[in-house]
């Protein structure tokens, strides 16, 4: 069993920037992959970036540049910076995990982008 538990939002003005983190426990070592994922109200849950076991990491590409993930080894915390935050990144951001059995879902942390 993997849990998650995601932190590090809030309200922040346009142009702001937030952390969020993803820790893990549980059984770590059967982690391969950990994602950020978001979902705005009324639309579809949404791929941000992921980070491998190994380390490699992918974003997409229309969030490279202001969406950033990082993981912490020592902690078991995987990162995402997000800077230039505009209004249209208001949405629940959810952690996954995926082992070589299941996949793992945090109950997200909610990121306000308001003036």
């Amino acid at each position: 069993q993997v849990q998650l538990v995601e932190s590090g939002g809030g309200l922040v003005q346009p142009g702001g920037s937030l952390r969020l983190s993803c820790a893990a426990s549980g059984n770590i070592g059967s982690i391969n992959h950990v994602a950020w994922y978001r979902q705005a109200p009324g639309k579809e849950r949404e791929f941000i970036a992921d980070i491998k076991k190994g380390g490699d990491t992918y974003t997409v590409e229309a969030m490279k540049g202001r969406f950033t993930i990082s993981r912490s080894d020592a902690t078991n915390v995987v990162y995402l910076q997000v800077n230039s935050l505009k209004p249209e990144d208001t949405a629940v951001y959810v952690c996954w995990a995926g082992t070589a059995w299941r996949n793992y879902w945090g109950q997200g942390t909610q990121i306000t982008v308001s003036s």
